[in-house]
């Protein structure tokens, strides 16, 4: 099966000027100053915080599976040991509105309680992976109803936080949660051949959720987390293979295309709703088109179709002109230190090539189960460790920590210098 996920245009009236990559005239006419940099920390951390429907349709609530709602002050804690100031959240949408247009937030309210408590800034995702029961993109009502969430969540936010700057991630994954839930029954709507409706509609809720944000709170920033991706043809290709690869790789930008207007106007997107640029990245976010091959990215056997990270964000950041965030980033198991190495070189090299880059992520930060097998641990975190009711524990993987230390003073020494 293609691991692609993303859906080539299936409405001719969504093309408008994006077309083999031009602007339209609007979009062209907008071209912001970077601004401020409003994260705390370059490092940052991910709290892997999915609440969705999974495979066999069992919810599942990672902030408890993890452990971290319940050791949410030590994990925090931890964090000072490698000066990360700045973590990416959930509010677990699904846990928060269980009766239409009623919201509890008293998790989300702890969670924030704790932040001021250990001087942590959060970034929130509204919606990472998981809807209300009665809800799924292809509702009539889903973009009402997730509007009304965000311009709620502002009114809370505020009440408990008055000053902060508020940074928003409004639907994590555009193009992978519409792939998984609308082409592979891997989630909710559990569809296949239906991958672009979903993403159409998920970015309709997306950006009737920004006009909601900005309505209760203009000062918000918004921060995109969209897959980077390299889709390459096999080798001895044919000329139907070579357009295939060409046409997934410039697939990969349809929802920041629609989020700033350049595709499908009729969504109401602006220039000015791109505002941060994150990008996930990992080792399979590189792949044959029309397999489910992925390109070897490292020692003796690396492919040399493999491209070096850093000029996929030169690449993003010149077609956008935006600030950027790799705001996920692991690798499973012993080639985690590795990992973390390369992911530090290639983002220096960006930042050498001009790429105004505000930070990097690890997620998950504290290790993860597979959604659909939850025995299965990834081992993918600065942290490992399965987690059982009564027995949560977390042991530090040294090596990678030794790997992230190293980076860290690399990273540190360069900005002395600057």
């Amino acid at each position: 099966m293609d691991t692609n996920y993303y859906q080539p245009i299936a409405k001719m009236e969504c093309i408008n000027d994006a077309v083999n990559g031009s602007i339209s005239s609007v979009t062209r006419q907008y071209v912001p100053a970077a601004g401020v940099n409003p994260f705390r920390s370059f490092w940052m951390a991910g709290f892997e915080c999915t609440d969705q429907l999974n495979a066999f349709g069992h919810r599942v609530d990672f902030l408890n599976v993890t452990g971290h709602l319940q050791l949410i002050d030590e994990d925090y804690e931890r964090l000072s040991l490698f000066q990360m100031s700045t973590v990416r959240e959930g509010i677990r949408w699904s846990n928060v509105e269980k009766t239409p247009y009623h919201y509890d937030w008293s998790s989300v309210r702890r969670m924030i309680e704790s932040a001021k408590e250990n001087n942590i800034q959060q970034v929130w995702d509204l919606c990472h992976f998981g809807y209300p029961d009665d809800l799924t993109p292809l509702h009539p009502m889903f973009a009402r109803r997730f509007a009304a969430l965000c311009r709620a969540f502002v009114h809370f936010y505020r009440s408990v936080d008055s000053e902060s700057t508020l940074i928003v991630t409004p639907i994590n994954e555009v193009s992978f949660i519409s792939w998984l839930g609308g082409d592979v029954r891997g989630t909710s709507p559990y569809c296949v051949g239906q991958g672009w409706e979903v993403k159409y509609r998920l970015m309709k809720a997306y950006i009737e959720g920004i006009e909601g944000l900005k309505e209760a709170d203009p000062s918000i920033r918004i921060l995109t987390t969209e897959p980077l991706v390299n889709v390459v043809p096999p080798e001895n290709a044919t000329a139907a293979e070579i357009l295939m690869a060409t046409a997934r790789n410039q697939d990969q930008f349809q929802v920041t295309d629609m989020l700033c207007g350049r595709m499908c106007p009729e969504l109401r997107g602006k220039p000015e709703y791109l505002d941060i640029l994150g990008f996930n990245y990992y080792f399979d976010n590189q792949w044959i088109a029309g397999t489910s091959q992925f390109l070897k990215w490292a020692n003796e056997n690396k492919d040399e179709r493999f491209i070096p990270l850093s000029q996929l964000l030169l690449s993003a950041y010149q077609r956008y002109q935006r600030p950027v965030v790799v705001t996920e980033t692991s690798h499973p198991k012993e080639d985690r230190p590795l990992w973390i190495s390369m992911i530090a070189k290639e983002c220096n090299r960006a930042m050498d090539y001009g790429v105004p880059l505000w930070g990097i992520c690890w997620y998950p930060i504290v290790d993860r189960p597979d959604w659909d097998f939850l025995e299965k641990w990834h081992q993918s975190g600065l942290w490992d460790g399965e987690f059982k009711p009564g027995d949560i524990h977390r042991k530090l993987h040294t090596p990678s920590a030794n790997a992230l230390l190293r980076a860290q003073f690399f990273f540190g020494k360069k900005k002395s210098h600057l």
